[in-house]
């Protein structure tokens, strides 16, 4: 398999690609096919999430939140305004670093379903 799949993968960053890399560099090729496949299902892109965020200041607070798999966190912004949009300022600024660690901790518990970690 080709290096440059995840590279092909919306909003990756260098760090991002680095991680995979050093994470699936010991897989088989079908291993790691396994392991991009599963980790495009459950991977977030950064730009849903700023724009999931940014809906906030207009509509309703928190979708990003639960997007990320955080629900009491969504649901808190959704009953506190994103806490009087203080939060939801927040999260758009550190969006990206949001998206990184989900990304990062989706990629672990890929690998560690596939028992190769």
């Amino acid at each position: 398999m080709n290096d440059f799949y995840f590279a092909a993968l919306p909003g990756m960053d260098h760090e991002e690609l680095v991680w995979l890399e050093e994470l699936t560099k010991k897989y088989d090729p079908e291993t790691r096919k396994r392991f991009l496949m599963l980790y495009q299902n459950r991977r977030k892109d950064p730009q849903t999430i700023l724009i999931t965020c940014l809906l906030g200041f207009v509509g309703v607070n928190g979708i990003h939140r639960f997007l990320m798999d955080q629900v009491l966190w969504g649901l808190l912004f959704l009953f506190t305004g994103g806490f009087c949009l203080v939060g939801t300022i927040i999260d758009a600024i550190n969006y990206r670093k949001l998206t990184w660690e989900y990304n990062k901790q989706a990629s672990m518990e890929i690998a560690a379903m596939l028992g190769k970690f």
